[in-house]
């Protein structure tokens, strides 16, 4: 039986078979590990297969790991930790929305009555959103422009545009749950 940097390196000179065995060995334990961070089955799914193709994008890179196990356990460790900070940015840029002064006054009590409704139906459809949206949205809500928006996703304002538009159907589709 072939070591786990045994398979790597033939995987880094294209034995995808190496990486079939790779996964086989690792995605259980893996996983296990990435849930208990993340307490969301899903997200941890998810963290688990970036996980796994960061391991792809190092074999294109060439680079063998010393310690493969090793390895993937920092990879997985610093995307779960890149989650968590993405979920407290939108916890915080949620909570500055929503200590926002809204326009209802007492004249009105039906009116204050919606917002606060819309604003928790809000609320919960933003922590439906994924992970890349709900970062997003964090960063839009903090009052970046579409340009800034660019610059500090590093992808073009075209892709920012498109995005949006996701967002804006996913958060519409949520809210009315």
């Amino acid at each position: 039986m072939l070591s786990d940097e045994a398979l790597h390196e033939r995987l880094c000179r294209g034995d995808l078979g190496a990486f079939d065995v790779l996964y086989e060995r690792h995605a259980r334990p893996l996983f296990a590990f990435v849930c208990r961070h993340l307490a969301d089955r899903h997200e941890a799914e998810d963290v688990l297969h970036e996980t796994f193709m960061a391991l792809l994008r190092e074999r294109e890179a060439g680079r063998a790991a010393r310690s493969f196990r090793a390895w993937t356990y920092q990879v997985a460790r610093n995307l779960c930790l890149n989650r968590l900070r993405s979920r407290r940015r939108g916890a915080r840029a949620l909570a500055a929305v929503a200590a926002t002064p809204t326009a209802p006054t007492a004249d009105h009590p039906e009116r204050a009555l919606e917002a606060r409704e819309t604003a928790e139906r809000l609320r919960r459809a933003v922590e439906r959103l994924p992970s890349e949206q709900g970062e997003l949205y964090a960063l839009r809500a903090g009052g970046l422009s579409y340009d800034e928006l660019s610059a500090v996703l590093e992808i073009p304002v075209g892709t920012v545009k498109s995005r949006m538009h996701d967002l804006v159907s996913r958060l519409r589709q949520e809210m009315a749950r």
